[in-house]
């Protein structure tokens, strides 16, 4: 054939994409199930079959729509897994002039596309994602210049930009920030009963993907027989008329609090749908302050999910962009330890890992301060490599995509950029947890306690966390008091803390 050969990747499922404004009908669309993909990492069943049950949809719809489409199944007998050696196969077939697609989001694949089409001889055209609001050059316009890349910054730049929450250039509800007031925890009197995000019946495609990964995958974690996620962009539309209906309204207050077997509390759990492109950020954000014009939704509420999706994702998604392949390898406290093995199983004594792991593994999914405060925490707190815990991220949530993951783990959760993505590390003692959950009133273990056999593994870890790297934290102006804290403690007692810090790393309770 001459012409060209659009390549559609597996999260990037947008219809209304303008990518498909330069397609003409019977110019061939290529999707492609990969066996490296599935494998690369051990990934849930409910990653597996979001993807390629949501790729196969995407696919149908496309046709319906008169297009032409390639498509290679997993299970095909010719398919030969990966991007290296399967899209050449397809290259031989079509004979394009140049393949187009959207900016991979993941470095890897996009290496991997490179390499495939340098192979062949053949052009790679990649064209910018539209389906984020702040595009790669103009996020690069954005941080010229700049000492330091500061969130708050960022959103406000984009809230002003886009017109979102805005009333007469000042910002609505009269400050840009509500964080303060959604912090709350539930105390005594423990959650309300939210309503659950809405489980979609799988219909004959998804049930036959389901099969799929049972056969093929059924030693990966999870299991696929329990999948409810969206998987069409109907679907998605109504899980976000749902959650702006349902939990939006109360999202706010208690966003941060923790309570045992309530993974979702008032979370929307539409990033899945977000990061396949079945919904644009735009019109999650729009839909979010339409109920807060109306009067459904508070402004604290309203702002602090805005800030999610106009604020933080873009933003990790630009630093991704601009600053990759080197920024996988930064490691700036220089931790090289593993993750427990907890985290692949959920067995363990601390309350608070089991209850975050227990909706990881049945969900493939934590909500944000779960996966921070919780499972990012102890991971820091222990000294894990900061890239092993972002293959564990890939691995086990369902929305973990290359761009958004990176950045949220190597430089939020575990502080491996130096500062970049965070302005400190998220270093805190069992005493957070306990305040921000029920989860220390079923454990054995102690949250004020850094020593003796019911001390809490986060606090003795949180004071040798803080010894360890004393030198690099103290520069550092917001973690001062922090470390004079740690001077109060005698000689003897930071000794024993770093002994006992020791046998926690040997052997994970």
């Amino acid at each position: 054939m001459s012409g060209p050969l659009h390549l559609v990747l597996g999260d990037q499922l947008d219809l209304g994409s303008a990518f498909f404004d330069e397609v003409q009908p019977d110019e061939p669309v290529l999707l492609l199930e990969l066996h490296d993909e599935a494998t690369f990492v051990t990934q849930h069943q409910h990653r597996l079959v979001l993807f390629f049950a949501a790729m196969r949809h995407f696919r149908d719809a496309l046709r319906e729509r008169g297009q032409r489409v390639e498509y290679a199944a997993v299970d095909d007998e010719l398919n030969r897994g990966s991007f290296r050696e399967e899209l050449p196969r397809w290259l031989g077939k079509l004979r394009p002039e140049v393949v187009r697609v959207r900016e991979p989001g993941d470095w890897r694949v996009r290496e991997a596309l490179e390499d495939a089409c340098a192979e062949r001889d053949v052009e790679l055209e990649i064209v910018a994602d539209d389906h984020f609001l702040c595009s790669t050059a103009a996020f690069g316009e954005w941080r010229a210049g700049r000492k330091a890349m500061i969130l708050e910054h960022f959103q406000r730049h984009l809230r002003k930009r886009f017109d979102i929450l805005m009333d007469d250039g000042e910002p609505a509800g009269g400050e840009w920030n509500f964080d303060a007031r959604n912090r709350a925890s539930f105390g005594k009197g423990g959650a309300p009963d939210y309503p659950s995000p809405p489980r979609h019946r799988a219909d004959a495609i998804t049930r036959d993907v389901i099969a799929l990964v049972k056969e093929r995958y059924g030693d990966h974690p999870g299991d696929a027989e329990n999948f409810a996620l969206p998987v069409t962009r109907d679907e998605a539309l109504y899980d976000l008329r749902a959650f702006v209906a349902d939990r939006l309204p109360t999202f706010g207050q208690h966003q941060d609090a923790m309570v045992t077997g309530r993974p979702f509390l008032s979370h929307s759990r539409l990033s899945t749908a977000l990061n396949l492109q079945l919904l644009h950020p735009r019109e999650v954000v729009e839909a979010a302050e339409a109920a807060y014009r109306s009067g459904d939704a508070p402004i604290a509420s309203v702002e602090g999910f805005v800030r999610q999706v106009l604020g933080w994702r873009e933003f990790v998604r630009g630093v991704y962009m601009t600053e990759m392949p080197e920024y996988a390898e930064r490691n700036a406290l220089r931790a090289e330890g593993s993750l427990p093995r907890s985290y692949w199983t959920g067995e363990t004594e601390m309350a608070c890992v089991r209850d975050a792991m227990a909706g990881v593994l049945e969900h493939a999914y934590a909500h944000h301060i779960q996966r921070l405060m919780v499972l990012g925490l102890y991971a820091m707190l222990l000294g894990v490599r900061p890239y092993e815990v972002h293959e564990w991220h890939l691995a086990m949530y369902a929305d973990a995509i290359d761009w958004v993951s990176l950045p949220n783990v190597l430089g939020m959760s575990q502080y491996g950029d130096d500062g970049l993505v965070g302005t400190k590390p998220y270093a805190a003692s069992g005493n957070y947890v306990s305040k921000m959950s029920d989860y220390c009133g079923q454990c054995r273990f102690r949250p004020k306690e850094a020593l003796g056999d019911d001390a809490c593994p986060l606090t003795t870890l949180y004071w040798d966390f803080l010894s360890r790297n004393r030198r690099k934290l103290a520069g550092i102006r917001r973690m001062q008091m922090q470390l004079k804290n740690l001077d109060r403690k005698s000689d003897a007692d930071r000794r024993a803390i770093r002994e006992r810090a020791k046998s926690l790393r040997e052997s994970p309770p």
